[in-house]
């Protein structure tokens, strides 16, 4: 039997699909570290992308953080941060939070900023705060950008979380750990397909999110709450086609302004 039939083979070997190191349990434990990690992360980078892409401030200061840190070594990270913190989830933790903010970072910035700056100036215009502007306008019209971001992120850590077990002894990398050291090959290329499975399954959700929300806020016809009033009529360009910027901006400030 070649090694990819004993793969196989260890995947459909009913003792590895229960216990303490089953299979199951350790797809949660990986999808787990990955959650942990990626919301730690949102909570700093997505904020501050938000905030540079609206005040068109600090585009210099993103590109190079941003690029600094996406050259940094995952594994030479972790070795620095175990030898610090020692074993534990905190090592491996705190790695996979510098790689997520790059990505979040960047998505967040370029979202916003890709915004047509005739949009927010209109919302001022009409009497919102920068907060109405920021949450109202700016984050449905950036959100597919955002959600790029978050799924560029998320494919990173998911398969970099395999080196979680590398000081701790939890996720789907411990079984190639485990097979490297006692030689089990079947095992390690199980553990792979394990992990290439769950990153194939994150990139169809996150990609079928994306898609959904392209359809919602991007397109001249979406709109967070366009259903709710009726379409604005708005009188066609030189050319004869009508102005899609003009309309989904008035879609979404005419909704905000007319809730009670």
């Amino acid at each position: 039997m070649n090694l990819f039939g004993e793969a196989l083979a260890w995947l459909a070997d009913q003792s590895n699909w229960s216990g303490p190191g089953s299979i199951p349990l350790r797809t949660l434990q990986h999808l787990g570290v990955t959650a942990l990690a990626l919301a730690i992360a949102a909570a700093f980078a997505l904020p501050a992308g938000v905030l540079i892409g609206h005040t068109r401030r600090g585009a210099g200061l993103v590109g190079g953080l941003t690029g600094a840190a996406r050259a940094l070594p995952t594994l030479g990270l972790l070795t620095l941060f175990g030898l610090a913190l020692g074993i534990g989830l905190s090592a491996p933790l705190l790695a996979l939070i510098v790689l997520a903010i790059p990505s979040l970072l960047a998505g967040a910035y370029a979202g916003v900023q890709a915004v047509d700056a005739s949009v927010p100036a209109a919302a001022k215009a009409i009497g919102f705060t920068p907060a109405q502007v920021i949450l109202r306008v700016e984050l449905p019209l950036s959100l597919p950008v955002m959600l790029g971001g978050v799924r560029a992120a998320t494919l990173q850590v998911v398969s970099t979380a395999t080196l979680a077990a590398y000081t701790a002894d939890l996720g789907l990398g411990r079984y190639l750990f485990a097979g490297l050291k006692s030689r089990d090959y079947a095992q390690m290329l199980g553990g792979a397909l394990l992990v290439v499975a769950v990153t194939l399954l994150l990139e169809l959700l996150l990609a079928a999110c994306q898609r959904s929300a392209t359809a919602r806020f991007a397109r001249p016809g979406g709109g967070a709450r366009a259903s709710r009033s009726p379409r604005p009529r708005f009188a066609p360009s030189r050319t004869g086609a009508p102005d899609a910027a003009r309309s989904r901006s008035a879609r979404l400030l005419t909704t905000d302004r007319e809730e009670p």
